[in-house]
């Protein structure tokens, strides 16, 4: 069993003892020390939380014993249901409420379930509050309500669409243009949420042929629901067949983009928030922001622009936090995760698809014509399973003395930059393991890149 506590939000995997995995008293003892948190810092907001989940297994369960939480603790809830994260950021300015819950474990397996916290704003809770939020939860340091101060829950099913409408309304995005293409796309929803809104968003931007896989919301993944290359060997076999234009594939709460070419090849999530960067400065000049794991190809098309590019710690509160710090108008995440600040500050794979196929349908080109006209990069990434006797900090700051000749940026990690090349390693914030991703011109450089590190690492350990 696991339970991680992080930057990221409380995730675990259901069931077990208590405080060995996100069972039934580590919910309601989590979401407590959130409403607590929330009591003492919401100042006048009324006392109102947004909670939207997706599809897997426990969510019904987890929605329960959350919802229950939170009414227990006077919260009033406004219960979206079945929603992407994206989409519960948006309702949670939309509906004037003091923050929300997404119950989410993103792109981890079936297994695993997590409370994702938000701000008034609609966007993750900083570092230093959610340690707050764990620190009331440790202790607990918090208070129910009388029974005259109870909470109330109110259902509203209608914030997909409202999110949809605020996509087709960006000035960049142009419906007139996509249906004009007519374009087939194939859509990979790995049987969460995104089956029953990346449909939804296509036909509504003009899109009349739609192919569906894995689109029913059961919460039984297809496959392994992380949107990288070994897991999407469906999406691709239908795309090599020649079957469709475009592919794209989300994960299971619809903050991560993937893209399948029309010959079935991968365009890369990387290069997600590269293509729709490209589209968004040519039209929008501006600073960019991506994390230090993502690709210099981001920087390169940035300054192609004649911009600006920044690079922030891993996590979406860091990107968006230097986001705003430079002014950024396009950022994200090289895991296929763009934000897109002209609608909101989180990310969101309804905005890459509207803008990718606008991009697409303007470009008159393929998309591996497309793929091609960007600066060419391959990341590799592997891993080292984390066990009590590593000792982490030592081990980075062993690997910064070892390469002390080269430039180092260790504001999240160590990460070594090379001339040609970059490694960076971090330690996760949602699994026990040390991630090491390394950039090269090709994947067998990258790769080989990774190894040597991995194995520098594992001696020192």
């Amino acid at each position: 069993m696991s339970l991680i506590k992080s930057i990221s939000g409380i995730r675990g995997t259901i069931g077990g003892r208590s405080g060995e995995g996100l069972g039934g008293v580590d919910v309601v003892k989590f979401t407590a020390a959130y409403a607590e948190f929330m009591n003492r810092h919401a100042g006048d907001r009324p006392r109102r939380i947004v909670v939207g989940r997706d599809a897997r297994l426990s969510g019904k369960m987890v929605e329960h014993l959350v919802v229950g939480t939170l009414m227990a603790m006077g919260f009033d809830v406004i219960n979206i249901g079945l929603a992407t994260t994206p989409t519960t950021e948006l309702a949670v300015v939309g509906e004037k409420a003091c923050g929300g819950i997404i119950l989410t474990a993103s792109h981890n397996p079936a297994q695993w379930n997590a409370l994702k916290l938000l701000n008034a704003d609609g966007e993750f809770l900083s570092d230093k509050e959610g340690k707050e939020v764990i620190a009331i939860a440790d202790a607990e340091d918090f208070s129910f309500a009388e029974v005259f101060s109870l909470g109330q829950e109110f259902k509203n099913n209608t914030w997909a669409d409202r999110h949809i409408e605020m996509v087709k309304a960006l000035p960049l995005v142009d419906c007139e243009a996509i249906e004009k293409a007519d374009f087939t796309v194939a859509v990979d929803a790995v049987n969460s949420v995104g089956g029953e809104v990346i449909p939804r968003l296509l036909r509504a931007l003009g899109v009349k042929k739609v192919v569906e896989l894995n689109c029913e919301a059961t919460g039984k993944f297809a496959h392994t629901p992380e949107p990288i290359p070994e897991n999407l060997t469906q999406i691709a076999s239908l795309m090599s067949d020649g079957k469709a234009d475009v592919g794209f594939v989300v994960d299971p709460d619809v903050d991560r983009l993937a893209i399948v070419m029309e010959n079935g090849e991968m365009f890369v999530e990387e290069y997600t928030l590269v293509a729709v960067a490209d589209y968004v400065l040519a039209h929008t000049p501006g600073a960019t922001v991506s994390n230090l794991s993502s690709s210099r190809a981001l920087r390169d098309v940035t300054e192609k622009h004649g911009c600006t590019y920044s690079a922030a710690a891993v996590g979406e509160v860091n990107v968006t936090s230097k986001m705003k710090e430079t002014g950024a108008v396009i950022g994200g995440e090289g895991n296929g995760g763009v934000i897109y600040p002209e609608l909101h500050y989180g990310r969101d794979a309804l905005v890459g698809v509207a803008l990718f196929l606008t991009l697409l349908a303007k470009s008159g080109k393929k998309v591996s014509e497309l793929k091609a006209g960007y600066p060419q990069y391959a990341i590799a990434k592997t891993k080292i399973e984390l066990t009590p006797e590593i000792d982490v900090d030592a081990i980075l700051d062993a690997m910064k003395e070892r390469f002390s000749n080269e430039k180092i940026t260790d504001i999240d990690g160590v990460k070594i930059d090379f001339a040609d090349s970059w490694v960076h390693l971090r330690k996760s914030n949602t699994e026990p393991i040390i991630r090491i991703y390394s950039e090269a011109s090709t994947m067998e450089k990258a790769e080989a890149l990774g190894e040597e590190i991995k194995n520098i690492m594992a001696s020192l350990g």
